[in-house]
């Protein structure tokens, strides 16, 4: 599965952001990322901290810890460090033109990123299976 590496989220300033949690945000297709989210909540609902989907990118976001981006290299994905600006973890979503799959509130602060990297890997084999099969 190929995706394009330009997946940056759009934020609208580099200042620090009211209320922001520190994080960085791991952007994939949305199929494989809704398949990672069925993985992820079925090995242990609370593994998964809030997901971010944009429907105009066709992307899901998942916040995992700040620092991820540093040493992130799984195919098919981008992560996106925030540089110390963090990402508000409100009821509103941070990107226009996006929902929350999963808010904040209702799931851990972030994504455990080596729980995150097993089941976007799961993920892509099972998309790639099904793929074949047609």
């Amino acid at each position: 599965m190929e995706t394009s590496q330009s997946n940056e989220p759009r934020t609208s300033s580099s200042a620090p952001v009211a209320g922001a949690t520190a994080c960085d945000l791991v952007t994939v297709p949305t199929r494989q990322g809704l398949e990672a989210v069925d993985i992820l909540r079925r090995a242990a609902a609370d593994a998964v901290g809030p997901v971010l989907h944009d429907d105009g990118c066709g992307t899901l976001g998942f916040l995992v810890p700040a620092g991820t981006a540093a040493g992130w290299d799984v195919p098919g994905s981008t992560c996106t460090g925030t540089d110390g600006r963090g990402l508000r973890t409100d009821p509103e979503p941070p990107v226009a033109g996006s929902d929350w799959l999963l808010p904040p509130g209702e799931a851990d602060l972030a994504t455990d990123p080596v729980v995150l990297r097993r089941a976007l890997g799961e993920a892509a084999r099972v998309l790639e299976a099904a793929d074949n099969c047609r």
